[in-house]
């Protein structure tokens, strides 16, 4: 009998027995760049000669590694593939379905230190945000093997009718598409991966070309744990070659994506198209971001919101769709609120995340860069400059990394571009509100509706909080960001997605589809 599920304790790398360990795996990590990667069909590793090199960040001249490049007819075979095994998988039992992510989170735990390594060095996260990324990645697998078990491995409750015999099933959809962002490499491509595995399906996994490794390493340890070949087929290349076309291909049943707006809406928009020989609805499973707001109002812990403020503002360099991008504070303690945020936002330490002593490393790459060093220019037209916005030290910039500070920009319109644009970077809006409603209000005032917090010692604007603040993830005097497997499942409104809640006990639902069954005695 499984014991109950608990979330992965976090790293304290405090002590000098993991911190010693942690370096032991960046050395061994760093001794093994500029290898190349294959992609996966049908359990055959595949090496051409087109590839997609994985940079570092902070040092964009080190090659972590090379992913062998696909292009659509080896696109088209991994669809193929994934079709073949899906007539085989669905009817694996599913205790041996939730077996193999079970070996799979074991797989994680052991090797901890050396994945966030590698996350460390490919997409530039801080030990610590590291560290979390892979915790994330095993508690997705322990949590959906439960959650299929009691899916698929327990009968569902129907109203008993005289005389038949019920059943509610929920059955896998087919074989479709995983396509994770490059900001949480490892653990969103495990949450688009295993849920939709594990509930019987098949996939073909097609990660950002910002960050093909981890999810290469994901499929090396899905293959340890003993999963079929077929089940998984790794495909990487670039989004102008593959995206349209695995979307719109006629076998594929489902889509599971997390990114920008706007490739979602292209995606939804896409998925809607019917296909030659396509006789079903694709499912579009979208999760898109968001332009996220912390209040503040008088009554508040000011300390503890500074405190929320600044990590859920900066942690990752803010690129999370769930980071503070914008602080609404009431007037009676504006001035006090933006001191203590912008006195520990100039604490914090900027610089190559390979190093403990590491607040924030750099921003992925040069797109990344220039959208938001024109986002800091927009900023210094609509608000007030208070921490950032200068030139990043020499040091950081020698080998050519892709820094910058953490920036704060104060008195800014509620209606400003960068208090309603998604910006995906270390920038935080702050906005000053007369009072608790109109602070309330401004905070709904976005297409997005992602996460949210309040900081408010008042039980009455606390209960208005979990009324009228439309989000998918509320936080009460906490930050933002953070949301924990089972404890927070996580997924927005309106345009940040179809509100798909990974982490909680409705997401593996969006895999299946219920087949009632009624048998005359």
């Amino acid at each position: 009998m499984l014991p109950e599920y608990r979330n992965e304790p976090f790293g304290d790398f405090s002590t000098s027995e993991r911190r010693a360990a942690m370096q032991r795996a960046l050395r061994h990590v760093a001794g093994q760049f500029g290898a190349t990667y294959p992609i996966v069909i049908n359990g055959e590793h595949i090496l051409r000669e087109a590839k997609l090199a994985s940079l570092n960040p902070a040092e964009p001249k080190t090659v972590v590694g090379h992913v062998t490049r696909a292009d659509q007819e080896l696109a088209n075979q991994a669809l193929n593939a994934a079709e073949a095994a899906f007539q085989h998988w669905r009817r694996v039992p599913v205790e041996a379905r939730a077996q193999v992510l079970l070996r799979a989170a074991a797989i994680m735990r052991r090797n901890k230190e050396e994945l966030a390594a590698w996350i460390v060095y490919e997409v530039s996260k801080s030990w610590v945000e590291a560290d979390a990324d892979v915790a994330e990645a095993i508690d997705f697998c322990e949590y959906y093997a439960r959650q299929a078990l009691q899916l698929q491995g327990e009968r569902q409750p129907l109203t008993p009718y005289p005389g038949e015999y019920g059943e509610l099933r929920y059955i896998p959809l087919g074989p479709g598409l995983a396509i994770p962002p490059w900001n949480f490499p490892l653990a969103i491509a495990t949450t688009l991966t295993v849920a939709p595995i594990v509930a019987g399906n098949t996939v073909v996994l097609k990660p950002s070309p910002r960050a093909p490794i981890m999810a290469a390493r994901l499929v090396e340890v899905l293959e340890a744990a003993g999963l079929p070949p077929g089940v998984v087929n790794y495909v990487a290349g670039d989004d102008a070659v593959l995206g349209d076309y695995l979307v719109d291909h006629p076998k594929v049943r489902f889509i599971g994506f997390t990114g920008s707006k706007n490739v979602g809406l292209r995606i939804m928009s896409r998925a809607a198209v019917r296909q030659a020989g396509q006789n079903w609805l694709k499912r579009a499973i979208l999760e898109m971001g968001g332009k996220d707001a912390t209040i503040v109002d008088e009554t508040a812990d000011l300390e503890a919101a500074a405190d929320g403020i600044v990590a859920g503002a900066f942690g990752f360099q803010g690129q999370k769709c769930s980071a503070c991008s914008r602080a609404i504070i009431v007037e009676r303690v504006y001035d006090q609120v933006v001191q203590r945020v912008v006195e520990k936002t100039r604490a914090l330490r900027l610089g190559n995340p390979a190093l403990p002593e590491t607040d924030l490393g750099a921003v992925i790459d040069q797109r990344a860069f220039d959208s938001i060093s024109e986002y800091i220019a927009i900023g210094q037209e609509e608000g007030r400059l208070v921490a950032g916005g200068e030139v990043v030290d020499h040091e950081l910039l020698k080998d050519g990394g892709y820094f910058i500070n953490p920036t704060i920009f104060a008195d800014v319109p509620q209606r400003a571009r960068i208090s309603q644009e998604e910006i995906f970077g270390p920038v935080l809006a702050i906005t000053k509100a007369r009072d608790f409603d109109e602070a309330l209000a401004f905070a709904n005032d976005t297409e997005y509706g992602l996460t949210g917090a309040l900081y408010s010692r008042s039980l009455e604007r606390l209960e208005r909080a979990r009324e009228e603040f439309h989000v998918g993830n509320l936080y009460l005097n906490r930050k933002c960001t953070g949301a924990l497997v089972g404890v927070h499942p996580f997924g927005g409104f309106n345009m940040s997605g179809t509100d798909s809640k990974a982490g909680g006990p409705d997401y593996l639902r969006l895999f299946t589809q219920p087949k009632a069954i009624a048998e005359r005695l």
